[in-house]
């Protein structure tokens, strides 16, 4: 089969397509043959060697999740039959024509979803929800931050910001088209970070109080900004540094305790590892919600699986918007 490796770490060019054995799964695996990948910016932090589970020493296919139709099944498989339409977190990487997944961290794709739809909507959704709902605990009523909020995280937060009854949606982008985009996915107000005062406009719009939910992906002085703007008994959920460098955020102790406020870290990955039953909640909600129309995972562009390096530097590039696909 084919698949994408990375030999050495680097820019997009150290994704090389390359013949590959099929994997070979164990009693509680099952066999994929992928229809459709989705780019995570993880997958650019595993490239450079920023994205924690990464061995800078080894040869590894990237990403995270993908859908297809299992090819075959594990002696110890209950769930799921050959020939059924799933989406999953590979063990060993997505980037394939075949994957190999534990059942665990496979999930039905019902005939109604397309493929694709499955393929964009795994981490995206799940992470949007777990931190929405599991993390943060929004309250109907409630402001919300979104930070990255026209990217696949980001688009989808907003729309289940809405579905779950949040006040003021703020969201940041990076240039006015985002901002627009993240007007478009249903933010009440979008701010340019990269000309704007983030901070200075979230106290203003909220008469002084701030944000009750902070949603960062880009940690290091964008987290530090996002401390100016959280209100009293308000969260601040961390969940990724897309900053240059993954650069960490700090943080005073004093910043939290008489104001009742709260950092909660996640990472979709840790749960993958440690506490993979914890994403079943998330992947079936999610589905529902897109099998009502009630929320949208946005595709915006695809590319053939020896193109990733390409869709690699369309993301570095900072001009994406929701969700980047490759197809084997």
């Amino acid at each position: 089969m084919k698949a994408i490796v990375v030999s050495e770490l680097g820019a997009p060019d150290v994704l090389k397509l390359q013949e590959t054995a099929v994997p070979e799964i164990a009693p509680n695996q099952v066999l994929i043959r992928v229809q459709a990948i989705s780019v995570n910016f993880a997958d650019i932090k595993s490239r450079q060697g920023q994205y924690h589970g990464t061995a800078a020493s080894e040869a590894f296919i990237p990403g995270l999740d993908c859908a297809g139709e299992i090819a075959e099944i594990g002696s110890e498989v209950t769930r799921f039959r050959k020939g059924q339409r799933v989406m999953a977190f590979p063990k060993e990487g997505s980037y394939a024509e075949f994957v190999k997944a534990d059942e665990v961290l496979t999930f039905p794709v019902p005939d109604e979803l397309p493929i694709e739809t499955a393929a964009a909507s795994l981490t995206v959704g799940i992470t949007a929800y777990n931190v929405i709902r599991k993390m943060a605990q929004l309250e109907p009523g409630e402001t919300i931050l979104i930070h990255a909020a026209a990217g696949g995280v980001g688009s989808t937060a907003i729309q289940l910001a809405r579905h779950f009854g949040a006040g003021t949606i703020i969201g940041t982008a990076g240039s006015g088209e985002k901002t627009v985009m993240a007007k478009e996915f249903g933010a009440d107000h979008a701010i340019n970070y990269r000309t704007q005062d983030f901070a200075a406009i979230v106290n203003g719009l909220t008469d002084g109080r701030g944000a009750d939910v902070i949603l960062d992906t880009v940690g290091g002085e964008n987290f530090e900004k996002s401390m100016d703007c959280l209100a009293p008994f308000g969260r601040i959920i961390s969940f990724g540094h897309a900053n240059e460098g993954s650069v960490p955020g700090r943080i005073k102790t004093t910043d939290l305790h008489s104001s009742c406020r709260s950092v909660i870290g996640y990472s979709t990955g840790t749960y993958r590892k440690h506490r993979p039953e914890f994403l079943h909640e998330a992947a079936e909600e999610i589905t529902k919600l897109m099998l009502e129309g009630s929320l949208n995972i946005v595709i915006s562009k695809r590319y053939p699986l020896a193109a990733a390096a390409k869709a690699h530097a369309h993301i570095e590039s900072r001009k994406s918007f929701g969700k980047v696909l490759l197809l084997p």
